[in-house]
């Protein structure tokens, strides 16, 4: 019987909050941090287009557990509209397939707005990530299908129009829930107001729980290739990564000591004590000495684990 495989690379864990920069695909960011980090397991939180820049969360071993947490959360998102175009992609990359001469005022933008905020209806781009039978929009629509995408309802919690530069751009910064396509707003607000239009910059700034602050860009990471001492490289490539429980920031957090830790990560539920011990929660999570034990739920007196960590 032979040996299962020893992972290759470190089991390195923690968020890398990379400041994705544009022309660079989501995918092959994941793969030139894992490389740099030497990395066990990584992967991301939410895909970012190639010609979007911005806030690419990027998990490292065990944090990967903590991906759904983070793909749940808020985002906010710069974005800048060019009127006169609608495009196949609803963004620079695709060809033009409607065109206007109309161009929107500020008053007219400013109108609009309201009919996009709260829970709105929208329809994913045909160059999307949405399943369809199966298979991916964007594969169909690269092999010339035209698809019939459900609309769906998405959160927009916030949207302010920035300025607009000249009569042919308007930028706009939007914060939003799961799901929410910026190139269909921009789709859709050139549509209503009747002058056609699609996204030329977007950039995303937050993603919950984890602020612009904490970005950090590809170019620095990549300069610290330069150090030759491997371990003096990675200790300065892990400096930036982020604790693996502030992804889960937003849940409620039960302290456990180092005994019932170890029951935890057996698998094993733990008596909640105290007079500010959470009473029934369906998710939270627990550490020890500051570290992620397990996430789990409580209930009936008791922590019981989900998943747990070493």
């Amino acid at each position: 019987m032979s040996k299962p495989r020893k992972p290759k690379g470190r089991p390195v864990s923690g968020w890398l909050i990379l400041d994705k920069p544009v022309d660079f695909g989501s995918t092959e960011a994941v793969s030139k941090i894992k490389w740099l980090f030497n990395a066990q397991k990584c992967g991301h939180a939410g895909t970012l287009d190639p010609l979007a820049s911005g806030m690419l969360p990027i998990a490292l071993g065990d944090a990967t557990k903590t991906v759904p947490y983070v793909m749940d959360g808020r985002k906010v998102y710069e974005f800048t509209v060019t009127w006169g175009e609608e495009r196949l992609t609803d963004d620079l990359e695709g060809e033009v397939t409607h065109t206007s001469e109309k161009r929107p005022t500020e008053e007219d933008i400013l109108a609009l707005l309201p009919r996009y905020t709260g829970t709105i209806s929208q329809v994913p781009p045909q160059f999307s990530a949405i399943k369809i039978a199966g298979e991916r929009a964007y594969d169909l629509a690269r092999d010339g299908e035209v698809v019939e995408i459900p609309s769906r309802e998405v959160e927009i919690h916030r949207l302010t129009l920035i300025g607009c530069p000249d009569a042919h751009t308007a930028h706009f910064e939007v914060e939003c829930g799961k799901g929410t396509y910026v190139r269909a707003l921009a789709r859709d607000f050139g549509r209503d107001l009747g002058c056609f239009g699609h996204i030329s910059g977007l950039r995303r700034t937050f993603v919950a729980p984890f602020g612009e602050d904490r970005m950090v860009p590809l170019a620095d990471l990549v300069a610290l290739e330069k150090i030759e001492d491997r371990e003096e490289r990675l200790a300065a490539l892990d400096a930036h990564l982020i604790d693996t429980a502030e992804a889960l920031s937003n849940l409620p957090h039960l302290a456990v000591t180092d005994d019932q830790a170890h029951r935890l990560r057996m698998g094993n539920p733990v008596i909640v004590r105290g007079r500010d011990a959470p009473l029934a929660e369906p998710e939270a999570y627990a550490t020890a000495r500051g570290r992620l034990v397990a996430i789990g739920e409580i209930g009936q007196g008791e922590f019981r684990p989900k998943r747990v960590f070493g």
